[in-house]
């Protein structure tokens, strides 16, 4: 195998976000704990600088041995993770200076759990998207644990540990099956041979089977979403910002580049299995957060419930369905990093409170606060005019055109049963006395610039959705050529 210059270059912000967290991290061990805040700042950038990297100057193609592939798909998704990463590393500081609990390995863990998310991401062959996707679990197994010294983060990591593993070894078997049956764990081979009818059938949709449960893991989705209410409420609250955006957005977009490419010929029988996922996860997510008292297990069930919409964009199997996907995804990204950042605000005398109560007065006591989260919920609601309205307008008509009335209609369904929760997060800060001390002023710092970078890019994607949506159909258009 020779791999050429080409190679190295298609491949140079994996090479340099790899290259510099090393380099970070010899520096931190050289230096000790006097090397974290300088460690934390410079992830950051680097993180930024890397996504910088994908566009500058901007190349599509194959590398090493056609093992990794890049296209405006593939750099879109990894500049999405790459901003998330990097705004949860920002937001973890001033929680973890608190809890006593900040070091160096935390920022670097994210690094590297973020390199692992875009192999994953790239990846054109099922060994490449197995390493990618190792790389990536283990370092967040670690930090979802990072609190060790907290029973209920120790636990969370537990759980994310003992699941995931077995999630690996699901999609590990798929991958073998696969394998057998089609000679080959490439992308390309794969395809080649369920086009010429090389492979049986029924023996590579049983391996696909695995490999989609091992990824529907990943992103949460029923019925393999047992580990999320639990991680996301038992997690350290910046860790589980970190989950509810680049994990999910890189195990999404892997998801469509393993069915909408190799396994596109099979798309009758995968668009079964994706459809039941969907509307699953819509309804469980609709439902079950109803009773939630904890915003956090409140936000882990609307996960699911907002990967059922994604999972109903792609069983359209379409353009329209791919580039919803793509839009509503960068959506996901900004209200639920707002969300978080606005949690992280939540404290009364100094100590993080986590209940949906604990906002009440919230409206009287820090309208500004008040009112970003209000924008955030009525988005997540898809209350139009707001940017979530769009993101799911834009999936319900690629189902419909894709005549998934049935999904579609259920998707509405769920979507109003779950206005439920949020507008009562609203109802709770604008109408509900406040039976306790008013919640702590938060100082202007990186959460309260984060939830109002959040707000106004809301805003502004509310009013004027075209230049987003033209970039996710720029983004679909390379699956369809």
């Amino acid at each position: 195998m020779t791999l050429g210059l080409e190679s190295w270059t298609l491949a140079r912000p994996e090479i340099f976000l790899a290259a510099a967290t090393l380099l970070l991290l010899v520096y931190g061990v050289v230096r000790g704990e006097v090397a974290t805040p300088f460690v934390s700042a410079a992830t950051s950038a680097v993180l930024l600088v890397t996504a910088a990297l994908l566009f500058a100057p901007y190349q599509e193609g194959t590398a090493f041995a056609s093992l990794f592939l890049v296209d405006r798909l593939t750099a879109t998704m990894k500049a999405l993770v790459l901003i998330g990463a990097s705004v949860a590393v920002l937001m973890s500081r001033a929680y973890f200076e608190q809890a006593k609990a900040w070091r160096f390995e935390y920022p670097l863990l994210v690094a590297l759990a973020t390199l692992g998310m875009m192999l994953m991401i790239s990846a054109n062959d099922l060994m490449a998207l197995y390493v990618g996707l190792e790389l990536q679990s283990l370092a967040l197994y670690v930090i979802a644990a990072f609190q060790r010294d907290n029973l209920r983060s120790t636990e969370a990591g537990v759980k994310y540990f003992v699941l995931g593993s077995v999630a690996s070894g699901m999609l590990l078997f798929g991958a073998s099956l696969i394998y057998g049956f089609c000679g080959g764990t490439a992308f390309v081979q794969i395809s080649r041979a369920l086009l010429d009818g090389r492979a049986a059938e029924f023996g590579v949709v049983v391996g696909l089977v695995f490999v989609v449960a091992g990824l529907a893991f990943k992103v949460s989705a029923v019925p393999f979403h047992m580990w999320t209410p639990d991680v996301y409420e038992g997690a350290p609250t910046p860790v589980t910002a970190l989950f509810a955006v680049a994990p999910k957005i890189a195990a999404v977009s892997l998801l469509v580049s393993v069915l909408m490419g190799p396994f596109k010929p099979l798309f009758l029988q995968w668009q079964q299995i994706i459809i039941v996922a969907a509307v699953l996860s819509m309804a469980l997510g609709a439902f079950a957060a109803l009773r939630q008292q904890n915003i956090k297990r409140l936000m882990a069930y609307s996960s699911i419930g907002n990967v059922g919409y994604v999972l109903l964009g792609l069983a359209s199997g379409s353009e329209k369905g791919i580039q919803a996907i793509v839009f509503y995804l960068a959506i996901y990204l900004v209200m639920t990093l707002g969300v978080f950042a606005t949690i992280l605000m939540m404290r009364r005398r100094g100590v993080m409170v986590e209940s949906v109560s604990d906002l009440a007065g919230l409206a009287k006591s820090q309208p500004m606060m008040a009112l970003a989260m209000l924008l955030f919920m009525f988005s997540l609601a898809g209350i139009p005019p707001l940017a979530g309205f769009w993101g799911k307008l834009y999936i319900f008509i690629a189902a419909v055109e894709a005549q998934l009335f049935v999904p579609a209609v259920l998707g509405v369904l769920a979507s109003v049963v779950a206005s439920y929760y949020y507008l009562r997060i609203v109802k709770v800060m604008y109408f509900d006395e406040a039976t306790e001390a008013p919640l702590d002023r938060a100082p202007f710092g990186i959460h309260r610039a984060v939830a109002l970078v959040a707000a106004l890019l809301v805003t502004v994607f509310s009013l004027v959705p075209q230049p987003l949506s033209l970039i996710a159909a720029a983004a679909a258009k390379g699956l369809f050529p």
